[in-house]
């Protein structure tokens, strides 16, 4: 059932989802999702919200070879979780942001408040705020590219090289000079 509401809300967001869909697709009576979760809003907590990894771990993964690889690591980190998934809750959660604002809280308060905020406070950072913020533009807009838009090559491009181009870039933003023109 998770992973039909999860591809489901993954192609049509949340308001073009519907829990007769999510059913069928998992091959169960739509009156199940209500028994199961409690309804479409609980499912999608449940399939889309729910982060598929521990975020202190990938602070503690990011952060592990030093300031000087923490760009490298978190596209590597990034791509690595979400492309064990599938990258449907990805998918999932960047259709349903602008429809749902606990999808817009989830995304704020793990990849920017959580996440990014926790590297920054690890490498001790000067403007860690905005720091943080820069990162999560960078790598929303890798993940749109690659899961939810599927822009070729990005969608079919391996670690290695999409870490060599975002890398950088990332690593400027957390520990380089962020008011050089």
């Amino acid at each position: 059932m998770l992973e039909a509401a999860r591809a489901e809300f993954g192609e049509n967001g949340y308001d073009g989802a519907t829990v007769r869909a999510i059913a069928a697709r998992a091959g169960v009576d739509a009156a199940m999702v209500n028994h199961w979760f409690g309804g479409k809003e609980q499912l999608f907590a449940k399939a889309v919200l729910d982060v598929p990894f521990d975020v202190d771990e990938v602070v503690g993964a990011v952060t592990a070879r030093g300031a000087e690889h923490v760009g490298d690591s978190i596209v590597r980190t990034f791509l690595d979780r979400w492309d064990g998934v599938g990258g449907e809750r990805f998918t999932a959660l960047i259709r349903s942001v602008t429809t749902r604002p606990e999808a817009m809280r989830v995304l704020r308060t793990v990849l920017v408040n959580r996440i990014f905020a926790g590297v920054a406070s690890a490498l001790e950072v000067d403007r860690g705020d905005l720091r943080a913020s820069l990162c999560a533009t960078q790598l929303i807009g890798l993940g749109m590219a690659r899961y939810v838009a599927e822009l070729e090559p990005v969608h079919s491009a391996d670690i290695d090289t999409l870490a060599a181009a975002v890398a950088p870039t990332l690593q400027r933003y957390l520990t380089g000079d962020i008011d050089a023109p």
